[in-house]
């Protein structure tokens, strides 16, 4: 292994915050304006186009994401997973749902309908494909593709047990205000690791209220996602 994994993300200080950055303004952040949106993309470019280096012996996969936002009456939230503690790679993080991609995946699409069917159990005939963000690759050499969706209200999710311990709903403009995007420096012997995090905290449930640290390559596509939406 060329260098460490970072085991406790939460151990590693934040060095900045982005406070000076605008947010997206909500009026940019309905179903009608993300369709309009995609139908037509801006010129831009992604802020964040992977982690930065790979782990030894891991070779390239393709794999793709669902970025799941489910329509309220009060905005959009983003459906995200918290991955059960056991699994090899990525255990206990929050996650976006997705994996990667099979023989009979005939587009990132289908994968992150498929993977996203599997793992929490939300049914394709309520979710509305937008597009996609360019692809991401991760420490792990997974070559991610992100797939942004409208969900329409009314599903029931049905957990995989064995990869998913909790689904959860994050507001989409709590995630695309930079005051909320915290910027981490891991050190360690002979070289640095840099990464974004949104950490939020859940008070809709009332006291004690959730905390869910959302870090890696998880914020770094939302990172682009709002840099795509403010281009």
């Amino acid at each position: 292994m060329s260098r460490p994994p970072i085991l406790n993300p939460l151990a590693v200080p934040a060095t900045s915050v982005d406070t000076h950055l605008p947010p997206i303004a909500p009026a940019h952040l309905t179903p009608a304006a993300l369709r309009s949106r995609f139908a037509s993309p801006p010129v831009w470019q992604p802020e964040l186009a992977g982690d930065g280096g790979l782990f030894a012996g891991h070779a390239p996969a393709a794999a793709a994401v669902l970025l799941p936002l489910v329509i309220h009456e009060d905005g959009l939230r983003l459906l995200l997973t918290r991955r059960t503690e056991h699994l090899r790679n990525h255990g206990g993080q929050i996650s976006l749902p997705g994996g990667r991609v099979e023989a009979q995946d005939a587009s990132p699409e289908a994968t992150a309908l498929r993977e996203t069917e599997e793992e929490i159990g939300l049914a394709r005939s309520f979710i509305e494909i937008l597009g996609r963000l360019p692809v991401y690759t991760t420490v792990t050499a997974f070559q991610v593709t992100p797939v942004v969706a409208l969900v329409n209200p009314g599903f029931e999710l049905t957990l995989d047990e064995g990869e998913v311990a909790e689904a959860f709903e994050v507001p989409l403009q709590f995630l695309m205000t930079p005051a909320h995007h915290h910027h981490h420096l891991f050190e360690y012997a002979g070289g640095q690791r840099q990464f974004l995090s949104m950490p939020w905290r859940n008070t809709d449930q009332g006291e004690p209220a959730q905390d869910y640290f959302i870090w890696g390559a998880t914020a770094a596509m939302l990172r682009n996602f709002y840099r795509f939406l403010g281009a």
